[in-house]
């Protein structure tokens, strides 16, 4: 069997995009419904100001609390900056992922900053948390709301320069709004893996065009390490007004299962753990897999 790593993102990527506030306690029960369905790896809050993002002004109260009861899991958070590395380095985190656009102006919309400042915060964090596992999240990776989608692959690979030379050598590869093709996540990829063969590649794909899964598949046929998707397709970018949420978890589960790659994830419970999370949700925010979009920091 072909073994991949399905990433669940959803108590990050999912939660931030909800305009009224999820308690604590139903954030640690659709995780932990995700971990009785065998997910191993997941991104379970995000380390960001609360006035920006109140949906996570818990992070650290989740992140404590699953890091207790989990300890054997790959459990991460997002950090937008040295500071949120410096709360999720407190709270217990031992790996982060950092934000940075490819496009210059998306980097300015999603965290308000130039591609040089993005890339000093960064080299800050390396040289302060040295002990943290630190994977960049290309936001915007394929293509962008303002700029359009990317034709050519070297400027991606460029930027991943940029951060190979900091000492980073995870890289999750982001279409934020939903506009690359199975063609271009190949060619992109065979780029990349060419040129980085020692580093770990993740994608993380939108389903704005009906395109997650199978742009996911090209993905996982090109050689990705890991995959990234949402219980129920929850989630979407702040950023591109009308784009709906991201690949659904349990649709890539059953499409990886029935394809006889080894997920270590049940069908069944992760069916049932998005049924259970739609009835959570405040009626009119979730309608299948179709989000609007709220707010919240977008990868």
């Amino acid at each position: 069997m072909k073994k991949i790593d399905v990433i669940e993102v959803g108590p990050r990527d999912g939660f931030q995009n909800l305009p009224d506030y999820l308690p604590v306690s139903d954030k640690l029960t659709v995780i932990d419904s995700l971990v009785q369905s065998g997910v191993k790896h997941m991104q379970i809050t995000s380390f960001v100001n609360p006035k920006a993002i109140p949906q996570m002004k818990d992070a650290g109260e989740v992140a404590r609390a699953c890091l207790r009861k989990y300890p054997e899991l790959d459990l991460f958070a997002l950090i937008p900056n040295f500071r949120g590395a410096q709360s999720a380095r407190e709270a217990g985190i031992k790996k982060v992922t950092n934000v940075i656009s490819l496009s210059v102006s998306h980097n300015k919309a999603n965290i308000n900053r130039t591609h040089d400042e993005s890339f000093a915060e960064l080299a800050k964090i390396k040289e302060s948390f040295p002990e943290l596992d630190v994977c960049l999240d290309v936001a915007t990776a394929f293509g962008c709301p303002f700029e359009g989608k990317f034709r050519r692959v070297e400027p991606l690979l460029g930027f991943l320069q940029r951060a190979w030379g900091l000492g980073v050598t995870t890289f999750n590869l982001c279409d934020t709004v939903g506009l690359a093709d199975p063609a271009q996540v190949r060619l992109f990829l065979k780029a990349v893996k060419e040129k980085f063969p020692a580093a770990r590649v993740e994608i993380h794909i939108h389903d704005t065009r009906n395109m997650g899964l199978v742009n996911t598949l090209a993905a996982v046929e090109s050689g990705i390490d890991g995959v990234q998707a949402t219980l129920g397709g929850l989630g979407g970018c702040p950023f591109a007004p009308g784009a709906s949420g991201n690949t659904a978890t349990e649709d890539l589960v059953l499409m990886l299962n029935e394809m006889g790659y080894e997920t270590g994830i049940s069908f069944e419970k992760i069916l049932a753990a998005a049924k259970a999370e739609y009835q959570m949700i405040p009626n009119g925010i979730y309608s299948g897999h179709n989000i609007r979009i709220k707010s919240g920091l977008c990868c």
